[in-house]
């Protein structure tokens, strides 16, 4: 009853903050069910399969995926989808689906090890870990140990984790029941040194070991190999989606060995993959005053890596826009780790509020660009050179843009 009584009056609140445009309402009715029953979460939980994702970049987009690979279960699926990520997200996106037998929850890095113990999950989706957000978050070492410590007092828990990152590997090491998937790993400038002893890792190709203390890289189930899943019998199956990029590739080989621990088909889970064609927001295309645009979020050096590598080719203009407010984290000097060398020749632009950090760093790697102050100007500018245009932007300016143009889902 006291669970109830608290969900009802935050659900009332999110209603209330959606009707005055302050937002979806995602946080704010969390936020006070939480203060009417500080264990509202585990009690929303009790009785639900529970699934929580989280790595630094792929979250909300394998969140979305896995809730999609999961609609064969039938019924409706809890979720979070739109990134509100910490306990009053995940408390407020189960107290609007108190019927779902299923709940399929992105969760901040730092709060895995509560949010493990709050909610009892069946599954614990590990994808990655680099630097991001350095000015608020823990270091990334620092973050790996506790979720290994958090995963080896999960009995019952299983998790699935990609063993190309060694930190990760580390982390899911301590588990009683861990699904390896090979997902790749580009960005490998967080993780040249033994999680376990601090040796140098010894590489070759995706393969990786310490000769010191002889963690390696464990066999793997599951397998992203070109446009293919292998699957734990060794059967290979195009993947075929309509998300772009090879990041959202792994991300989908991820969803389908959570599916399968759900008992879900590889051929019926693909089937709902292949449905999803953006994420909130991300990769929507939208027009404007006759320009194609399509817009791209990354947050961090190794999700802009990614993000450059599917952008549409020249002639295409690109709109590059970062801010630096809280949800973004303060220092910009992640941008100095990101190779803008193949932007040479590109016709790029450079909005969002801290565009002067931008423009800086794009002049050492000698990238010419045009300053904009918004996204109608880029339109203008991108126009004198052809009818389309990429935006990538970090979280509140891509957020910007998306209200701007029309809050597109």
């Amino acid at each position: 009853m006291r669970a109830r009584v608290a969900a009802t009056v935050g659900g009332a609140a999110a209603t209330v903050s959606r009707l005055a445009g302050k937002g979806d309402g995602s946080v704010i009715g969390g936020i006070i069910g939480l203060r009417l029953a500080p264990d509202l979460l585990s009690l929303l939980a009790e009785g639900r399969q529970v699934v929580l994702v989280t790595g630094t970049n792929g979250n909300t987009t394998t969140t979305k995926l896995i809730t999609a690979a999961l609609a064969p279960l039938g019924g409706e699926v809890a979720s979070n989808i739109y990134g509100a990520n910490m306990e009053a997200g995940l408390t407020s996106a189960l107290s609007r689906a108190p019927d779902a037998r299923f709940a399929v929850l992105e969760t901040d890095e730092k709060y895995i090890p509560a949010m493990v113990k709050a909610t009892k999950p069946k599954v614990v989706v590990l994808l990655n870990l680099s630097r991001d957000q350095m000015d608020r978050a823990a270091e990334i070492w620092l973050l790996a140990r506790r979720w290994r410590e958090a995963l080896e007092n999960a009995p019952g828990c299983r998790v699935v984790a990609n063993a190309d990152d060694p930190l990760i590997a580390w982390a899911a090491g301590s588990a009683q029941s861990v699904t390896w998937v090979a997902a790749g790993q580009k960005w490998r400038e967080d993780s040249w040194c033994c999680p376990h002893c601090g040796a140098h890792l010894q590489r070759a190709g995706d393969d990786w070991s310490c000769k010191e203390c002889g963690l390696r890289r464990p066999p793997v189930s599951w397998m992203l190999y070109d446009d293919e899943v292998i699957d734990p019998l060794g059967r290979s199956t195009r993947l075929d989606l309509a998300l772009p990029g090879r990041a959202n590739k792994s991300n989908a080989v991820i969803a389908l060995a959570v599916a399968e621990a759900f008992g879900v088909h590889t051929a019926q889970a693909l089937r709902e993959l292949r449905t999803v064609t953006s994420v909130a927001g991300r990769y929507t295309q939208v027009q404007r005053r006759g320009c194609d645009i399509r817009l791209l979020l990354a947050k961090n050096p190794a999700g802009w890596l990614e993000a450059l590598d599917v952008m549409a080719p020249a002639p295409a203009p690109i709109l590059l826009s970062v801010n630096a407010q809280g949800p973004d984290g303060r220092d910009t000097s992640w941008l100095w780790d990101v190779d803008f060398r193949r932007l040479r020749g590109r016709h790029v632009l450079v909005g969002g509020e801290r565009r002067l950090d931008l423009a800086v760093r794009l002049e050492a790697d000698e990238v010419a660009f045009k300053l904009v102050n918004d996204i109608d100007e880029a339109v203008g500018a991108a126009l004198t050179v052809a009818p389309s245009l990429e935006v990538l932007a970090n979280y509140t300016a891509f957020q910007q843009y998306r209200v701007a143009l029309g809050r597109v889902q």
